[in-house]
């Protein structure tokens, strides 16, 4: 799948066999790119303890959906990540094509799907960790509900985004739809996806993924 293909109009899901495919692919990503095939170590991934708490004060409303425009950086002011973001396609086995090891600062966006601050669900993932240190999403378990994620997207405006939710999905019992389908219809989503829960030392990988889901609420030029 060609990291050029786009969602046009309102940044609709894929959808039928291409969606399918993906939640499939995605699946698949959730228990791959957790095997830290060149690390020997467990790094830590934030306080799993406290990811889904509830929020402290009641979340802002979400904003109109925006037009289409290719996401550009991903900046977590909260974490003090701010990440250059390519678009990703599916692999020769139909997972979700992560940024290489070699570029373990990088967020990647499936660029078949919606583009960040147009309805429906953008995805973006990203490593954890690297052999020798921590990766772009290795403290996303410890994100909030109710603070924000920008996306700088090259029309020049940011999708400021605040976070919903933060969960921990067991790789045994992952629920696809759970953690990519929409939460809302007709609002502008996002999830960032990681590795979680506890490294499995016989496997080489981690039990679980941390999903941070967040909305669009509002647009800064």
């Amino acid at each position: 799948m060609s990291d050029r293909e786009r969602t046009t109009g309102t940044g609709r899901l894929v959808t039928g066999m291409v969606w399918a495919a993906l939640l499939l692919g995605l699946w698949l990503w959730g228990r791959e790119v957790t095997d830290v095939r060149h690390g020997t170590t467990a790094p830590a991934t934030g306080d799993m303890a406290a990811a889904g708490r509830p929020p402290i004060a009641a979340l802002p409303p979400p904003a109109k959906p925006l037009a289409g425009a290719r996401p550009q950086r991903l900046d977590i002011p909260g974490l003090a990540v701010q990440a250059p973001v390519v678009a990703r396609g599916l692999d020769a086995q139909g997972a979700v094509d992560p940024p290489p090891y070699d570029q373990p600062g990088v967020v990647g966006w499936y660029g078949a799907g919606a583009e960040p601050g147009t309805a429906g669900t953008a995805l973006m993932v990203g490593h954890v960790d690297t052999r020798t240190r921590p990766a772009v999403f290795h403290g996303l378990s410890a994100l909030r509900p109710g603070q924000t994620v920008r996306v700088v997207r090259d029309d020049g405006k940011v999708a400021e985004f605040t976070v919903e939710d933060v969960t921990v999905l067991s790789r045994d019992r992952f629920d696809a739809q759970q953690a990519y389908g929409p939460r809302e219809s007709g609002r502008a989503e996002l999830r960032l996806i990681t590795c979680g829960g506890t490294f499995d030392r016989a496997t080489g990988s981690y039990t679980a993924n941390v999903v941070v889901s967040a909305y669009l609420t509002g647009t800064a030029l």
